[in-house]
């Protein structure tokens, strides 16, 4: 008897690829969309809907059974409050991890299993290698659109009865598998934005949440240079959207964020040498690690400090009530509340939040 497979369909082509490959290796599969975000963007729109539109035409086109499910309280409970939180308390979040360990791989799963999964699926591109009970997260072929950064907080227990059907395929053959099966979703965009929430202005839209509260713009000699709009619309390291452009002392290089300093609301700024941006570790609380707690308590391996940066070489020594890391070369604009990735070649080893930077 065939196993069931249950298929989170978001209304994408990755997904969409994802329910199909499974269908045809012979898998029972039934495709569930969440609904996560029920609120109407700036233009009035519930992008939503039209997500579980092209839900319901990839599956009827390639045969299988698909339902919705709502998880919209327990996304603003879990995932939504961190968010606001840490924008409030100065930091920069990352909810599409926080989302896939809350929600993804743990109600979702839930949900799935009810509905009699052997397994659930995800058009996430990375890899996994179940050995016996032990899950490894892997890499996936297309290094450009490579997801485990974003996997990093899952535990064992939500790794396991996981399939990634899109790890060994390049996004270019998963778009031409959509369009020789003549899938709706084969030329849609790639989704962008908060997840589940989507593209938005995003300082409007964190306006309606969190009160705005100008203040100065200053150098650390004390010039005030102008205001900003609110300490949580910046990041360390930032250019664009300042406003303080044409000051007289600019020698023509750009100025960048170097510190948000909450207690008295001040932005302050630089330009020139970017020096002070630059750090040479950082530390954790803890960390996830993946598939289990290291046996030694210092070594080196590779790590993402963003999505989009390439992996750097660093030492982790893991501390009775904290994780050092120490970078080969020092890293731009280390931000706090995102997330440190670490990696041994294909494997990823679990990550956690970034506390502070090292100097």
């Amino acid at each position: 008897m065939a196993k069931t497979v249950v298929v989170g369909m978001s209304g994408g082509v990755d997904s969409s690829v994802a329910a199909l490959i499974l269908k045809e290796q012979g898998y029972n599969v039934i495709g569930l969309f969440m609904n996560n975000w029920e609120e109407k963007d700036e233009c009035g729109a519930c992008t939503s809907e039209d997500d579980f539109a092209d839900v319901r035409r990839v599956a009827n086109a390639i045969g299988i059974p698909y339902y919705s499910v709502n998880f919209a309280k327990e996304y603003m409970d879990r995932v939504f409050s961190y968010f606001l939180e840490e924008y409030n308390a100065g930091r920069t979040p990352n909810p599409d991890v926080l989302c896939n360990r809350e929600i993804k791989f743990k109600d979702f799963k839930k949900k799935a299993f009810e509905l009699g999964a052997d397994y659930i699926a995800t058009g996430h591109y990375c890899d996994i290698l179940h050995d016996g009970d032990t899950h490894y997260l892997l890499k996936a072929k297309d290094q450009s659109k490579d997801q485990t950064y974003f996997l990093n907080q899952l535990s064992q227990d939500q790794l396991d009865k996981v399939l990634f059907p899109l790890g060994k395929l390049d996004k270019s053959e998963v778009r031409k598998i959509a369009e020789e099966h003549g899938l709706a979703t084969a030329t849609k965009k790639d989704s962008t934005g908060i997840c589940f929430i989507g593209e938005r202005n995003f300082r409007q839209f964190l306006q309606g949440y969190i009160p705005a509260r100008k203040g100065k713009i200053m150098t650390y000699d004390g010039k005030v240079l102008g205001e900003h709009l609110g300490l949580m619309y910046y990041t360390i390291g930032q250019r664009r959207g300042l406003g303080i452009g044409g000051q007289k002392e600019d020698d023509g290089s750009r100025w960048f964020v170097i510190e948000k300093d909450l207690k008295n609301n001040i932005l302050y700024v630089a330009h020139g040498a970017e020096d002070r941006l630059f750090s040479r570790g950082l530390i954790m609380k803890e960390c996830n690690w993946i598939p289990s707690k290291p046996t030694e308590t210092e070594f080196n391996c590779t790590a993402k400090f963003r999505y989009r940066q390439p992996e750097q070489e660093c030492t982790v020594r893991i501390l009775p009530d904290r994780i050092e890391v120490d970078f080969k070369e020092k890293q731009r604009a280390i931000t706090e509340g995102q997330f440190a990735v670490f990696y041994d070649k294909e494997k990823c080893l679990g990550g956690g939040v970034i506390e502070s930077a090292i100097f």
